[in-house]
């Protein structure tokens, strides 16, 4: 018998010794899930979608001009989603982050949908998942952040 196993008998409440820890364990390993896909949705955000736009890559201002938003439009949106991939990455921005980038990929959404015949309206639908997840599980720092606004 190893001395966690007696330590839990002699204690006379197995279960919840047992069940403590290994929801610590657990617990552990979906922060480190939760901050990976945090990591790479932000490296999505920056790199794969930011990036593009900022530099005026042909793909990205055809878009735009097909949009009739032109480069002001390009731009803004490129500045949006690399202020998003940021704040996913800022403890006390975190939730707010991914609500932020949930509101333009509805608005991505909505654009493929109407615009672009819904030729890539999957993957806005696709990335409001794992935001939502983000949202809902670092819903704690919105209280952080609103403490810091008040101060200020």
């Amino acid at each position: 018998m190893s001395e966690t196993t007696a330590a839990v008998t002699a204690d006379s409440t197995p279960a919840a010794v047992v069940i403590a820890e290994s929801a610590t364990a657990r617990g552990r390993r979906a922060r480190i899930a939760l901050r990976a896909l945090q990591v790479l949705l932000a490296l999505f955000y920056a790199i794969a979608s930011a990036l593009p736009k900022l530099i005026g890559h042909a793909s990205a201002a055809e878009s735009f001009e097909r949009l009739g938003w032109g480069s002001a439009g390009m731009y803004t949106i490129g500045a949006l989603e690399l202020a998003g991939a940021i704040a996913l990455l800022t403890p006390v921005l975190q939730s707010v982050a991914a609500m932020a980038l949930g509101a333009l990929m509805v608005g991505a959404f909505v654009v493929q949908i109407s615009v672009f015949d819904g030729q890539y309206a999957a993957t806005p639908v696709i990335l409001i998942v794992p935001l939502t997840l983000i949202a809902w599980a670092r819903r704690e720092h919105n209280a952080d952040l609103l403490r810091l606004l008040r101060r200020a």
